[in-house]
């Protein structure tokens, strides 16, 4: 897994325990988590089976440490792009950049991200991890582009609220474009700038 956007990235001189999260991340973005299985990853990994348990203890054990690198990604990228830009249109624009640019270079990152949040519906594990993702992803959209907005520009709407719904548009026409790669990608996300106009 080496370039840009990727998750977790190659090193020499890598843990067994990184080794381990490397290949378990690789395994699940392009088989999904219900297909794999601690074999899998362990032979992905070059490591016997014992190990991943020693290191996780089970399989949620791993995929809660892989969905906890994954959130530190998500974070950190989207925290960058915003902070680059000047004006509520230009972080807006520049969000909206990000999502288009990871969708097309790595959308193995937001097929993760929909697996765990199918599967957080289910798992109190990765129900609260989730949850916290998108609470800290909604903070971030407040925090960047509607501070800077007077209250009058929000059209009788809080901050909090108007960035959960850019948060959820963003994420339902990605899956739309995972599912249905006629989808007019740059249209759709690009539409959410009317919010600014």
């Amino acid at each position: 897994m080496r370039g840009e956007g990727t998750l977790l990235t190659e090193t020499n001189g890598q843990t067994q325990s990184e080794k381990i999260l490397l290949a378990a991340y690789m395994c699940i973005s392009t088989r999904g988590y219900a297909t794999v299985s601690m074999r899998d990853i362990a032979d992905e990994a070059g490591v016997v089976l014992s190990q991943l348990n020693y290191y996780f203890k089970n399989k949620e054990g791993l995929f809660k440490e892989v969905v906890g690198i994954m959130i530190s990604k998500y974070l950190k990228e989207i925290e960058e792009s915003l902070k680059q830009k000047n004006s509520p249109q230009k972080k807006i624009e520049g969000l909206i950049n990000y999502f288009k640019n990871m969708l097309q270079l790595n959308p193995e990152l937001f097929k993760l991200l929909y697996d765990f949040t199918g599967l957080a519906i289910w798992s109190p594990v990765f129900s609260g991890l989730l949850s916290e993702l998108f609470k800290d992803l909604s903070g971030i959209i407040e925090k960047y582009i509607f501070n800077d907005l007077q209250i009058k520009d929000l059209k009788g709407y809080s901050a909090k609220t108007l960035s959960r719904l850019i948060l959820g548009s963003m994420f339902g026409t990605g899956i739309q474009v995972l599912l249905d790669q006629d989808e007019e990608l740059s249209e759709a996300l690009n539409a959410m700038q009317i919010i600014f106009e």
